[in-house]
């Protein structure tokens, strides 16, 4: 299922280089996505951004979670992708 008849209004925090493509921190937004993976299709295609979800993590409310995750009205969505360093 990747997508609903009802909109919600989630809340969409973002990280790192997703942070960077969007130019933004978080947002709030209505969405028919049903799960983590159609919403990151989503935001994908309206930023551009070419991380596939293989690279990425998902967390619902805070806790990671499978890209299958059916998503609620309030949620509050992350995609947290790999982050260089030493």
């Amino acid at each position: 299922m990747t997508s609903s008849a009802e909109p919600r209004r989630i809340t969409v925090l973002y990280f790192a280089a997703l942070r960077e493509q969007s130019g933004k921190e978080r947002e709030e937004r209505l969405t028919h996505a049903a799960d983590a993976a159609a919403l990151y299709a989503e935001l994908a295609a309206e930023y551009g951004w070419d991380l596939p979800q293989s690279r990425l993590r998902a967390a619902v409310n805070h806790t990671f979670c499978p890209w299958q995750q059916t998503l609620q009205n309030g949620d509050t969505v992350a995609f947290i992708p790999p982050i260089a360093g030493g």
